[in-house]
């Protein structure tokens, strides 16, 4: 079966960190930008992190740059979010997606999520004392 999945949600402290991973099954994510969204509660879908699974080039929202690090590994067909320094805005559910025809740019700003080729079922990020 082709599909994205992922996992590493939970709950964490304000100021704590969790890893998330979206691992390519049934598919290679060669040629493929890789990009993590979230959607919190009454919000739209953002753009968080992306990275082109090729070359390793990566974008990330300004609400986010220095405290997460998306990264890949092409042994395992997986890529992974790492997220430091957690703040309760943090809180949304962490969708991954993957596509073919867009730059780590494009998928991370651009409006045409909702074409994008793979997305996997979500995993629960709360941030909370």
């Amino acid at each position: 079966q082709v599909q994205l999945v992922e996992s590493g949600g939970g709950l964490v402290q304000p100021g704590g960190s969790l890893r998330l991973s979206c691992a390519g099954s049934g598919f290679t994510l060669d040629y493929y930008t890789i990009g993590w969204f979230r959607q919190a509660p009454g919000k739209g879908r953002e753009g968080v992190s992306c990275i082109n699974f090729s070359d390793g080039s990566t974008y990330d929202a300004d609400s986010v740059k220095a405290r997460f690090t998306i990264s890949k590994d092409n042994a395992q067909n997986t890529v992974y979010l790492q997220m430091n320094n957690l703040k309760p805005e943090d809180t949304a559910t962490y969708y991954c997606t993957a596509d073919r025809i867009t730059t780590v740019q494009r998928m991370c700003t651009g409006t045409g999520w909702s074409g994008y080729e793979y997305w996997g079922r979500g995993t629960q990020v709360t941030v909370s004392s």
